[in-house]
């Protein structure tokens, strides 16, 4: 079992610095300051990746691993305050968004509960960081449903590797990644 790792607290700052002057949209001498700042969700889901997949390999070789207990503790940890920030949002577009806009709202908070909103906010043709992507409360989900499809598909496909393939399984996820 792989244990705290301190150097991916500074991963996770750099991260979240990144995605904080991103957003702030922070000018020096006319230019800005961090273009490139999405970078930081990047890391995130690097970060993310890595995390999970010791945890599954070391559960897996240890004959510990279970999909339901795994779901369950993504669950637990994720769907509580995805529910605190939606219905909060839910409050705040009620008191600042037309009408139509808010049916756009609630249309985008049910893709977020199904972890689809990345699909939902791609299709609708929506530019993240554009002018009209500020009237959209929780267009900031579509990183979470991407880290949540991940947490759903990942762990099948890891198990099959491992079960079928054991002695190829490095080979293989190389192979995916190029």
């Amino acid at each position: 079992m792989r244990h705290y790792s301190p150097e991916l607290d500074s991963l996770r700052a750099i991260a979240v610095v990144a995605v904080i002057i991103y957003h702030a949209k922070i000018f020096f001498f006319g230019h800005l300051v961090f273009p490139g700042g999405y970078y930081g969700v990047d890391i995130f889901f690097v970060i993310s990746g890595y995390l999970i997949t010791n945890k599954i390999y070391d559960d897996l070789k240890n004959k510990k691993f279970s999909l339901k207990i795994f779901y369950l503790k993504r669950a637990r940890r994720i769907i509580p305050a995805l529910l605190f920030v939606i219905l909060f949002s839910y409050f705040l577009a009620w008191l600042s968004l037309m009408p139509s806009q808010f049916y756009d709202f609630a249309k985008s908070s049910l893709y977020t509960l199904g972890f689809i909103s990345n699909y939902y906010f791609y299709l609708s043709g929506l530019e993240y960081g554009a002018i009209n992507s500020l009237l959209k409360p929780i267009l900031h989900t579509w990183s979470l449903a991407i880290e949540e499809q991940f947490y759903l598909i990942f762990p099948l496909l890891f198990i099959l590797f491992f079960n079928h393939f054991k002695k190829f399984i490095f080979s293989i996820f190389l192979l995916i990644f190029f």
